[in-house]
């Protein structure tokens, strides 16, 4: 008879992990060989990049006005324009007005030529337009919050009047009266469909599309439309006396 016994070895036990920042800077040296991998793909990345699309005759900026800005408008307006056509298409219904936010604009314009770059600089996230169909409840909440923000979120299609105490006085959409009882399709991002910027009304919509349009590509496509760029400050949000 034979007789085997088997040892069970213990199994090892991580003790420590130990490790250091690297820096990565210029005095890290290029290798040849990866320079010459790389440098055809940076190389058309900045020709894309850098291709001029439209021309501005002034910088558009998120800064020069109180209730709207020039940046403000142009990104919300752009957003209207170009995606209303795919709501209709699938949908049969119209956008009747945009809300984007102050944050989501992250640099200027300088005037002179607009290149693709710019459309990058400005919207660096991936972010989507997000079309919500909201009750008269949630635009009187929405409404009161852009009334209490310290900061002008873009708005389109969609015009706010408040007196010298910042106390509302009138709401037009699409160039009618606010009505509580209707319902309303409210373009925004992503981003602030989850409540982004403490934007929960949105949080509430009746119903909700997906467009798949990134906000960057609406104004990509539009700046190879229109040649020259006004964006202006105007009356969509004013104060009165």
């Amino acid at each position: 008879m034979c007789t085997i016994y088997a040892c069970t070895q213990p199994q090892p036990k991580l003790k420590s992990i130990d490790g250091k920042q690297l820096e990565v800077n210029q005095s890290v040296k290029a290798k040849d060989s990866i320079e010459t991998l790389v440098a055809p793909y940076r190389t058309r990345i900045n020709e894309i990049l850098d291709s001029v699309l439209a021309y501005t005759p002034k910088a558009i900026t998120k800064t020069e006005g109180k209730y709207n800005t020039s940046a403000g408008n142009l990104m919300a307006d752009i957003v209207l324009k170009e995606v209303n056509p795919i709501f209709k298409a699938r949908t049969g219904n119209d956008i009747d007005f945009v809300l984007l936010n102050f944050g989501g604009i992250r640099s200027i314009i300088s005037k002179g030529n607009i290149t693709t770059r710019n459309a990058f600089e400005v919207m660096p996230f991936e972010n989507s337009v997000f079309i919500a169909e909201l009750d008269g409840k949630s635009i009187k909440e929405l409404l009161s919050y852009l009334l209490k923000s310290s900061v002008p979120h873009p708005i389109a299609g969609i015009q706010i009047v408040v007196d010298k105490n910042k106390d509302l006085k009138e709401v037009n959409i699409k160039g009618e009266p606010f009505d509580e009882n209707k319902t309303y399709f409210v373009a925004t991002s992503d981003y602030l469909i989850t409540g982004g910027d403490r934007m929960n009304f949105f949080k509430n919509h009746l119903s909700l599309m997906d467009t798949d349009y990134l906000i960057r590509n609406t104004m990509i496509d539009y700046f190879k439309k229109v040649d020259t760029i006004h964006a202006t400050i105007d009356d969509r949000f004013i104060q009165i006396d």
